[in-house]
């Protein structure tokens, strides 16, 4: 099994080192490095990318609220060089503006540091593998956020079950998932999905999350 390569942003040494002991003792998972603020992982990480034997980290789990440069801007600047990257944030912060600011930033997860470590590791797997971890609060508050919101002309066009489908696919549930709640085919689902993405003018599950929540 090839391993998942992480990379730790977190000022917190605590945190940092514990981050780094669990993902180097789990199986299938293998930390590349770990620094304590913004500056000095972009740092390296744009110096090592000019290496062509430099290895990319497929996962970055990045705090938000870091000395000098902050993690939502750390995002953004990590996905001005490199879009395939997937960075989730490992944050205290549940409200609205830091989610959407994360999300909006770049980032394809969101997790409270809270969450227990099984689940951690299961949420590195999922963005891995292409899904959108969210902690189940910060799911539930996506959700709301963008139920509560005036629908715009083109949200407007969304089907009943094109809308129920998007609820999942925010709150973090994989095809596979989706399908078996609706009882309806994996195929059914994809094809539903792509017809969302068609209305709402996206390629992707966050684009699409984030037009529902726009004011």
């Amino acid at each position: 099994m090839e391993e998942i390569k992480v990379v730790i942003v977190e000022d917190d040494d605590e945190i940092r080192n514990g981050l780094a002991y669990l993902i180097n003792s789990s199986p299938g998972f293998l930390c590349l490095a770990k620094y304590s603020n913004s500056e000095d992982f972009l740092k390296d990480f744009l110096q090592k990318k000019k290496d062509k034997n430099y290895v990319l980290p497929d996962v970055i789990l990045m705090d938000i609220n870091l000395p000098g440069m902050s993690g939502i801007e750390c995002i953004k600047k990590i996905k001005e060089t490199n879009k395939s990257i997937q960075i989730m944030v490992l944050t205290v912060f549940e409200d609205h503006d830091t989610i959407y600011k994360s999300l909006k930033a770049g980032a394809t997860g969101y997790i409270l540091k809270k969450t227990a470590t099984t689940e951690l590791l299961d949420a590195i797997k999922d963005i891995y593998n292409g899904g959108s971890p969210m902690s189940s609060q910060i799911a539930r508050k996506v959700v709301l956020s963008f139920q509560e919101q005036k629908t715009s002309n083109e949200t407007q066009n969304l089907t009943p079950r094109e809308q129920e489908i998007l609820n999942y696919l925010a709150m973090g549930y994989r095809y596979k998932e989706i399908a078996a709640l609706l009882f309806i085919s994996v195929e059914t689902v994809r094809t539903h999905i792509r017809n969302i993405y068609e209305k709402l003018h996206v390629q992707s599950r966050m684009e699409a999350v984030l037009k529902l929540q726009q004011k």
